[in-house]
């Protein structure tokens, strides 16, 4: 069984920025792919980014890339998410997520969810 707790959501103005963090409570925190996903109200889970075991295969939604980071400490048993220029689309409740194996931009596919931590972008 994983853990997984986020922070760093909050309130932010049109083009701030915000990191997010998701700390792991399993030791074996290198043998899972991770993944940020978020939901807006009224509608499904979308996939933002996802990172591999290692950190070394990275993927984002087309809608982030150029303006969020994924990266993980596995040291630390942390994934975070850089997000930076924030558009109020961005408005969401953002997860992280974990799975063994292989990365996935399926939420589908993921074992472990955190609780979430919301993020709001003002125009």
């Amino acid at each position: 069984q994983v853990q997984l707790v986020e922070s760093g959501g909050g309130l932010v103005q049109t083009g701030g920025s915000l990191s997010l963090s998701c700390a792991a409570s399993t030791r074996a925190f290198s043998s899972y792919a991770m993944g940020w996903f978020r939901q807006a109200p009224g509608k499904e889970r979308e996939f933002v980014a996802t990172i591999s075991m290692m950190g070394i295969s990275i993927q984002y939604a087309d809608s982030v890339k150029g303006r969020f980071t994924i990266h993980r400490d596995n040291a630390k048993n942390t994934l975070y998410l850089q997000m930076n220029s924030l558009k109020p689309e961005d408005t969401a409740v953002y997860y992280c997520a974990a799975r063994p194996g292989t990365w996935n931009t399926s939420p589908g596919v993921y074992d472990y969810w955190g609780q979430g931590t919301q993020v709001t972008v003002s125009s």
